[in-house]
């Protein structure tokens, strides 16, 4: 024998579950307004290299380092260090991760890795996104862009 619920319990289910969803997805969909900071850029080099000020100029054998951007992401900011010798990428790590929640930083970590690989797979910021993870796939290119950008890549 089955016991049927009455159709208010079924409303009042789905209504509660409905409203559970519209919170989850509107905390995601709601970013900081107006907070972009930025983090200082940081540019090194190896001793023995040059490095000059105003226009920057690329020496072949200089390894240097640019933190990029802190990039607002949707549910964060983050910012990318780029190490390069020349025009070549030697490194991408993530500098700074700040996430709104700890799933979206549990996502960030696993993705880093897939989005360092292609960043060192495409020698520049024009790499492939993330399924899943498309809004910190865009904030972590934004910032390799910039950090590549105060570089002169």
């Amino acid at each position: 024998m089955s016991r049927r619920q009455p159709a208010n319990t079924k409303r009042a289910l789905f209504a509660a579950t409905s409203a559970g969803f519209v919170a989850v997805f509107a905390l995601h969909s709601v970013s900081p307004a107006g907070r972009k900071v930025a983090l200082p850029s940081t540019t090194t080099t190896t001793p023995g290299s040059t490095q000059t000020t105003g226009p920057t100029t690329t020496v072949s054998g200089a390894t240097r380092s640019a933190v990029g951007a802190n990039e607002q992401f949707g549910y964060g900011t983050i910012a990318v260090k780029v190490t390069v010798q020349g025009s070549q990428i030697l490194a991408v790590s993530v500098a700074n991760i700040q996430t709104l929640e700890s799933y979206s930083q549990s996502l960030a970590q696993q993705v880093d890795p897939i989005l360092t690989s292609e960043a060192m797979s495409a020698q520049s910021a024009n790499i492939q996104s993330v399924s899943g993870a498309s809004y910190t796939s865009a904030g972590f290119a934004q910032s390799l862009q910039s950090a590549l950008s105060q570089l002169g890549i």
